[in-house]
């Protein structure tokens, strides 16, 4: 990651908390393997350090933070956010088909059981900075500068948790300690959704006026900015205005995305949509991860790619995700005038369903890829079996052909992971303002410069359209554009229509080839999928509410 990351120093200063809340024994011995709190506030480098390091986590559980400590979200693990969703499952499970089966429990949360525990700790460690920073030498602008950082981190943690779990516990500026008095209200209180969204959007409204425009310094590149901040307070402001938050005005929400829009600084990235997500540094990113030779994450070719090229074909797109790609004139394919043929279903899509998805006959590394049954090498009937796609597809998107599939392990893992880029703010605004307003000419501009997007060049969309109408263009535009980037999880819980989309069964490809022709039917990937109104919000896990002493709330249902 080009923060000036220090896998050293990140250890040390995460084993420096345990360290504070210990009180001293009978035994004075002077740890050797952690830094002292004197030493990081004597010595400014050391405390920038340590900020640095609060843009990553602790590593919390099996098969996570490969490679690298974790960041915000899911972003590149093996089994990724969208395999919770419609979008894709995840081939081997890993703690996955739990959740997309409805069996979550406050015991058994999956992959999803770390996001209480990180995010606490991270807004701790940012209090704690905050708590000391004037006791360390440097000047007022860094100082401001790196307190504009802290505040837009811990932002970004209660966003975390406030769209996982809604109402949370606000900590203020507490630095809690092992001793804390477990009777204090304060520690167990969840606030309002409303009250929480507030918090972090004053703190981002903090960071926006102390964080630069953009970091210069090649070592910076990945550390908020004021662009940043102003992102994630439009993205918040989109969801408290969303049915399931009701906790705020869409015309709110349309103004936070404007005023990142009015910046002028960011823009869609014309180099081609698959191209994108292997480029950093370009005007669309806003708020980025970037990794290093020294610090990759998981290779994704082998992660994911298919059996027939000895990859392990992890997360799988669904049929769902993909009979939502329109064809290439604009229609849907149910659409009787829009040219679908069920019998060779790929052809004439929007071009960004062939950057994101591979397909029986799609080609990939010089070959074809062949799901078809019998003899494709990429169904059962091709090497390693156990690796094949249960969906008939593969992922295509974040996959960067000139890294080797075999033995990756030197050379790959360096594509960036997009927090937050432009093309989610102009879907935020055309959003926001169309349930505003309704579909004004702003709306209509912010999509189509979406769809008109060098290598995409899809129709405009049609004038005339109800507000209705314009609602599900934007809903399937946000799919399409924003697929695997852990927006759908969210998106259909905030619009309240996950009872729908989650309680449709998970749906792959069966490819039967027969001579020069094949033959496509539909086929269940994973079965028992399932949504209940419970699961709009994760249950808080079961040892967090034992730790409070069974003060601390739990969520409806669970």
């Amino acid at each position: 990651m080009k923060l000036r990351y220090n896998r050293k120093i990140n250890i040390l200063i995460a084993s420096l908390f345990m360290l504070s809340a210990c009180k001293k024994d009978f035994l004075e011995i002077t740890p050797t393997d952690r830094i002292s709190d004197a030493t990081i506030l004597s010595d400014s480098s050391l405390f920038q350090n340590y900020v640095i390091n609060r843009y990553m986590g602790v590593r919390l559980t099996n098969k996570e933070g490969e490679g690298v400590p974790p960041g915000f979200g899911r972003a590149f693990e093996y089994a990724m956010w969208s395999s919770l969703t419609d979008e894709s499952i995840y081939n081997n499970d890993d703690n996955t088909w739990l959740i997309q089966r409805g069996q979550l429990a406050p015991e058994n949360l999956g992959i999803a059981g770390t996001i209480w525990g990180r995010s606490y700790r991270s807004i701790r460690e940012v209090n704690y900075a905050l708590a000391n920073i004037d006791k360390v030498q440097m000047s007022d602008a860094l100082k401001a500068k790196l307190i504009g950082e802290l505040k837009f981190i811990r932002a970004y943690r209660y966003q975390d948790l406030i769209r996982n779990y809604g109402r949370v516990v606000l900590m203020g500026d507490a630095v809690t300690e092992l001793a804390d008095d477990l009777t204090n209200p304060k520690l167990f209180k969840r606030a309002s959704i409303k009250e929480g969204i507030d918090y972090a959007v004053a703190q981002l409204n903090d960071a926006a006026q102390a964080l630069p425009v953009s970091n210069d310094d090649s070592w910076a590149l990945g550390r908020a900015t004021k662009g940043a901040a102003l992102a994630l307070k439009s993205r918040l402001l989109l969801y408290a205005a969303s049915p399931l938050y009701n906790a705020g005005s869409w015309a709110d929400a349309a103004a936070a995305a404007k005023a990142v829009m009015d910046m002028n600084k960011y823009s869609l990235y014309q180099g081609g949509y698959r191209e994108l997500f292997l480029s950093d540094r370009n005007n669309e990113a806003i708020f980025e991860r970037l990794f290093t030779f020294g610090a990759p994450h998981v290779r994704m070719e082998i992660a994911n790619g298919p059996n027939g090229y000895n990859g392990w074909g992890g997360n799988l797109p669904l049929q769902n995700m993909v009979d939502d790609y329109l064809m290439a004139n604009g229609k849907p394919i149910t659409d009787p005038t829009s040219g679908y043929d069920p019998q060779n279903p790929y052809a004439n899509r929007d071009p960004r369903f062939y950057a994101t998805i591979l397909y029986n006959n799609a080609s990939y590394r010089g070959k074809t890829v062949e799901t078809f049954m019998p003899g494709g090498k990429d169904s059962p009937d091709g090497p390693s079996n156990w690796n094949t796609s249960k969906t008939g597809y593969y992922l295509r998107k974040f996959m960067d052909d000139t890294n080797p599939i075999d033995n990756p392990w030197d050379v790959a893992g360096r594509q960036p992971w997009f927090y937050l880029r432009y093309a989610e703010i102009l879907l935020n605004y055309a959003e926001a303002q169309n349930e505003a307003v309704g579909p004004d000419a702003t709306v209509y501009n912010a999509i189509n410069s979406i769809r008109s997007r060098q290598s995409v060049n899809m129709p405009a969309v049609p004038a005339g359209l109800s507000q209705a109408q314009m609602r599900d263009v934007i809903r399937n535009e946000r799919r399409v554009e924003l697929a695997f980037e852990e927006h759908r999880f969210y998106d259909v819980r905030r619009w309240k229509i996950a009872e729908v989309t989650e309680n449709v069964p998970a749906y792959g490809i069966k490819v039967t080839k027969s001579g020069s022709s094949y033959t496509y039917s539909s086929k269940v990937a994973i079965d028992g999928k399932s949504f209940a109104a419970k699961h709009y919000w994760l249950p808080i896990p079961r040892s967090e509410i034992q730790a409070s002493n069974n003060q601390l709330e739990q969520n409806p249902g669970y």
